[in-house]
């Protein structure tokens, strides 16, 4: 992803609102409270929550799990169903964020798990008729049965803090059962619900990592991207997931390049570098006459902090 031309309307149009400020966090987390220890050779395997697209780590010894495979996990709402996307190799987070599968899915749970997409659906219709009835500035996003707890949960986004204590009391009268109401922000709105972004692939969040991470103008500035609100953000109204996850690829091949700007020897004549692209590994020269000419990245060494053109 690049744009080496311009950089559209820096000084008229105000872009930091597409900045994640560091409060917007997910909670929809995976995970419950994690286990004490754990033995080298015991199994680890990711975990993919499909009602909300979240991954996590956890072990289960009793067999080996194949991928797709259906297990019952705790979560921080309680026990419910997650799929096994595979077993995990290499450095692993702390023991505490991994969790302990109960067992594997019966087909009793998975009667059950399609049964609660039917009440789901009709949840979601029942509390979004109450938001309109309690005149609620919220935006419902998801509505979840846990599989083996009494309790729905109830995912909604809000530019503000919202007041849904009449609602709740609705909502029980209604299902009898626990509900929980959770505001969650505009990435993992985009997340669990996925679509198709710009480049016309899934969403980064929802297909490549669930984990969110905070992206900032400066990795659009340092990727040479055209700061146009509309060229690098998202349907979520904030940056581009990709920008981070392209952003160690351009701060590496910046070290290993020399930067615009400098001055550099060629044919006996000093040239300035006009550009510099990292994708094709080109780099353009300019003398003051006006003359341009181009190298590969390859033909340039750096000679004791200094840059020089291969003969």
């Amino acid at each position: 992803m690049s744009d080496y031309n311009e950089y559209d309307n820096i000084d008229e149009e105000d872009i930091s609102a597409l900045e994640d400020d560091g409060r917007e966090q997910a909670v929809i987390t995976g995970s419950a409270a994690g286990i004490e220890s754990i033995a080298p050779d015991t199994p680890i395997y990711r975990l993919r929550l499909m009602y909300s697209q979240e991954t996590f780590l956890a072990v289960f010894r009793e067999e080996n799990l194949t991928p797709q495979s259906m297990v019952i996990v705790p979560t921080r709402y309680g026990r419910d169903l997650a799929q096994v996307i595979g077993s995990v190799r290499g450095k692993l987070p702390p023991v505490s964020e991994i969790a302990w599968i109960v067992r594997t899915a019966s087909a009793e749970d998975m009667d059950k798990s399609r049964n609660n997409e039917k009440l789901e659906a009709e949840a979601f219709k029942i509390c979004r008729q109450k938001i309109e009835n309690h005149k609620l500035e919220m935006k419902l996003v998801l509505v979840h049965y846990l599989l083996e707890e009494p309790k729905i949960l109830f995912f909604f986004t809000a530019e503000n803090r919202v007041d849904f204590r009449e609602l709740v009391k609705d909502l029980v009268s209604v299902f009898k059962m626990r509900i929980e109401l959770r505001q969650i922000g505009v990435r993992d709105e985009a997340r669990v619900t996925g679509g198709l972004g710009v480049c016309g692939r899934g969403y980064c969040c929802h297909c490549v990592s669930d984990k969110l991470k905070p992206v900032s103008i400066k990795m659009a500035k340092d990727q040479k991207l055209s700061l146009n609100s509309v060229k690098i953000s998202g349907p979520c109204g904030r940056l581009l997931c990709c920008l981070f996850y392209e952003y160690g690829f351009y701060s590496e091949q910046q070290r290993n390049l020399p930067q615009e700007g400098m001055r550099i020897s060629h044919s006996g004549e000093s040239w300035r570098i006009t550009e510099v692209n990292p994708i094709t590994c080109q780099i353009k020269l300019s003398h003051d006459d006006g003359r341009q000419v181009s190298f590969p990245a390859c033909k340039f060494e750096r000679v004791e902090n200094f840059w020089k053109i291969k003969n």
